[in-house]
């Protein structure tokens, strides 16, 4: 499938690419225009829009183009439900919601302006986003099993995260 954005990608149009990929479509590809264009090529290419003013797969509320995404497709991961939380914080200006909303935020810009294009952009952020998709995972696994975690030393604990993460 064919998806449509505006152009200029920062965090939320960094976000979405990567969650359409992993969850949603595979083989999506992804186009970056000029917001004025966006309705032009739905209508030309059957492009979904997505983080565009007025588009079902855009900001509703307090709730980012992420939430709009997992929320249409029925995604429940719960590493990723703990990552929408970050990427609302940063996108939305709320970084006190997520601590780590600040880092992302600066990681999504130094990446949107080393890029030459959104394209780049897109390709060189995915491993910042599986980083910190592994940093949800693991957070989540650390409550999970934490009062077995306490009685383990610091090679037995990190064999038995690195376990949990692979499942």
């Amino acid at each position: 499938m064919k998806w449509v954005t505006r152009q200029y990608v920062h965090v939320d149009r960094t976000a979405c690419p990567w969650l359409i990929k992993k969850f949603v479509d595979p083989e999506a590809g992804f186009m970056f225009v000029p917001v004025e264009k966006i309705d032009e090529v739905v209508k030309n290419e059957g492009a979904i829009p997505f983080d565009a003013p007025g588009v079902e797969l855009g900001h509703h509320g307090d709730k980012c183009s992420f939430d709009a995404i997992i929320k249409k497709y029925r995604i429940e991961d719960p590493a990723v439900l703990e990552l929408a939380k970050i990427v609302r914080a940063a996108d939305i200006g709320a970084p006190e919601d997520a601590p780590e909303a600040f880092g992302l935020d600066a990681v999504m810009t130094g990446f949107s302006i080393m890029a030459r294009d959104d394209h780049e952009a897109i390709a060189k952020t995915s491993q910042a986003y599986d980083a910190f998709y592994a940093s949800c995972k693991l957070k989540l696994v650390q409550e999970k099993y934490k009062n077995e975690l306490e009685k383990m030393d610091r090679t037995q604990r990190r064999e038995f995260l690195r376990k949990k993460l692979m499942e």
